[in-house]
């Protein structure tokens, strides 16, 4: 039981993520703001949840997971409660940072909290925390069109609610876990991107994030749909998200190795951006669902290397490669818009296919480091000790 109210917590944390995209245009309306301006949404979430990244370790191996776990809920319970109460975008944007920090003490002490609960074994833990997210990156835009097509502040009402559920879920179930025989420190992710590797994973994926977050963030704008209908569009992206992260990433990277699925999935990317730039609407639309694939099979392989490509702790390598590629996830849902703004709509795309091939360039280049000891890692999502992966499908 405690193992599902976590796991039920985390589909709810990690619908979040996409909880505004369908109504981003219904929340500009409302509000009276520019695309520009919504799109801080994102920003000010993930900016918060980069710099916390040298936070949460800090705090749970002192606190321990299940305070981290509960300390986090109730954050997200409060800012996603006030979010829906905003009279202005500042005032909303402010609120999701806050939101942000509760998250990522949430989800990045969840995976741990997970393995350390089961009773059969980390793989299918992993297995089942894999599942959550995929779960929640694809029911997070349903729920916001559903609740946002009555009204645009129902949906951070409606999150803040089920979180609350998981707050009394955890607090009932879940009993407190071992904390680590070694505090980490706040700069210790820092530290660690000192090992030419790991830094090489966190710039590769910077790149990958910026190409990531301008589908998530700027496409909704330019795809102009009703709730209901760019809700279906990002739930189907979801979809094959969470299939090619959990099912076909493993086995591709059994067959070809990890490095050339990652390089080739993001050129394929970067391809995928340019032709949703240019076409058609229907194009979009499609090309739009499809680069869920390729995110799936990208976010998969970033997290093996990322683990496994140092010899840091898995827990500290994890957040500072996050702390690097989060302030990408921060970057583009702001800079997207303006782009647009000075020249037009296709631009944006063009840059964000431009930084994926940069990403691939860079595994391409650094392709010695990257695979010191990635290769030892079996192309599943193992962490025997426990790790705390952050939001990385």
């Amino acid at each position: 039981m405690a193992v599902w109210a976590t796991a039920g917590a985390s589909v709810v944390a990690f619908m979040g993520i996409g909880l505004v995209d369908p109504i981003l245009p219904s929340i500009a309306k409302g509000l009276n703001a520019s695309s520009s301006q919504v799109s801080l949404l994102f920003t000010s979430y993930f900016l918060i949840t980069a710099v916390a990244m040298l936070v949460t370790g800090f705090v749970s191996s002192r606190i321990g997971g299940r305070k981290t776990l509960l300390v986090g809920l109730a954050l997200v319970v409060v800012f996603a409660a006030l979010s829906g109460t905003s009279s202005s975008v500042g005032e909303l944007v402010g609120f999701r940072a806050g939101w942000g920090l509760g998250n990522a003490l949430f989800v990045s002490t969840s995976l741990a909290v997970i393995v350390g609960a089961a009773a059969g074994g980390s793989a299918a833990a992993i297995l089942l925390y894999e599942s959550a997210l995929g779960l929640g990156m694809a029911c997070g835009p349903l729920l916001g069109a559903v609740l946002g097509d009555m009204k645009w502040r129902y949906p951070f009402f409606g999150t803040a609610v089920l979180m609350a559920i998981g707050f009394i879920a955890i607090t009932v179930f879940l009993k407190e876990q071992p904390r680590p025989a070694r505090r980490t420190a706040l700069l210790d992710p820092v530290r660690a991107l000192g090992h030419g590797g790991l830094a090489s994973a966190a710039v590769a994926a910077f790149f990958y994030n910026y190409a990531f977050f301008t589908v998530l963030a700027f496409t909704p704008f330019v795809l102009n749909m009703s709730p209901y209908a760019s809700g279906g569009v990002f739930f189907a992206w979801g979809v094959l998200l969470a299939l090619f992260s959990v099912i076909l990433a493993p086995r591709l990277q059994r067959r070809f190795g990890s490095l050339r699925v990652l390089g080739g999935s993001l050129l394929l990317l970067a391809a995928d951006l340019v032709v949703l730039g240019y076409g058609d609407h229907t194009t979009a639309v499609v090309c739009t669902v499809l680069s869920g694939a390729f995110i799936g099979l990208n976010n998969t392989v970033f997290t093996e290397l990322a683990l496994g490509v140092s010899d840091a702790p898995r827990p500290v390598a994890s957040a500072g490669y996050n702390f690097v590629r989060w302030f990408a996830a921060a970057a583009a849902p702001f800079l997207a818009p303006k782009i647009a703004e000075w020249t037009d709509l296709h631009i944006p795309f063009v840059i964000a296919a431009l930084a994926a091939a940069i990403g691939a360039g860079i595994v391409a280049i650094r392709r010695r480091a990257l695979t010191l000891r990635a290769e030892e890692l079996e192309p599943r999502h193992a962490t025997e000790d426990g790790v705390a992966v952050f939001a990385d499908r």
